[in-house]
């Protein structure tokens, strides 16, 4: 796998190891060491990806590129590297929009998987021919500008709310457990907790369900996982 990858890092030693580790693997790799210059290299010419540290000098932090960088038309995924484990819950949370995740310190291996698995989820969906809308009742999900409105009303999702959402809807009527849907969603052999799926399944009820207690899209199979309603789903 190839691509451009803008790396946002202050710290210099972390920074050579990943360019390093990066560029082993293929990759062309731009480091920048604050948030200022990280939005000027990605207004100059979108990278593929964008490994973001959440902690950076100069005034503008990761939280705030990475907002910045999710106002832009043109979907860019991104890496947040994060120091502390309390960070974690902000990062995979509602706030930020990063597609993923990693807690320093980390080893190459690790690391190379993520990228690999974010930008491979990322090249599917552009490469795929896939039909650019999903429609299901009142629920219309647009794959390529990757938003989702309810009764014509816009819903605001973290990308992986929105990846979880998709991927469902595309298979309407079938059961996924927690750890395929953590492999399939995620991505990778995910290192933390299924509970993961079951907070963005309840995220995306109390978004998108009229009620979400008694829910008409997103549904529960007892002991096993969720599934997508058997509905007409159409596409276009």
């Amino acid at each position: 796998m190839q691509g451009t990858i803008l790396l946002v890092e202050d710290e210099a030693a972390i920074a050579a190891f990943v360019q390093t580790a990066l560029e082993r693997e293929g990759f062309a790799v731009e480091v920048v060491e604050d948030g200022r210059q990280a939005l000027t290299c990605v207004n100059r010419a979108l990278p593929d990806l964008i490994i973001l540290d959440l902690m950076l000098p100069g005034g503008v932090d990761g939280l705030e590129v990475c907002r910045a960088v999710r106002r832009m038309p043109t979907y860019v995924p991104i890496i947040m590297l994060t120091a502390r484990d309390e960070d974690v819950d902000k990062v995979v949370g509602l706030e930020l929009g990063a597609d993923d995740y990693i807690t320093k310190p980390f080893n190459t291996r690790e690391l190379i998987a993520r990228v690999c698995a974010v930008l491979r989820l990322a090249y599917s969906r552009a490469t795929t021919g896939e039909p650019e809308r999903l429609r299901v009742g009142r629920l219309e999900i647009d794959l390529t500008g990757r938003t989702v409105t309810v009764g014509g009303q816009p819903v605001d999702l973290t990308p992986k709310e929105f990846d979880l959402l998709v991927f469902l809807a595309e298979h309407p009527g079938r059961v996924f457990g927690r750890e395929t849907l953590l492999e399939k969603v995620w991505g990778y052999d995910y290192l933390g907790d299924s509970r993961t799926v079951d907070v963005h399944v309840q995220r995306l009820r109390r978004k998108l369900e009229e009620d979400p207690h008694h829910p008409r899209y997103l549904l529960t199979v007892r002991s096993i996982g969720y599934k997508f309603a058997r509905e007409d789903v159409y596409s276009g």
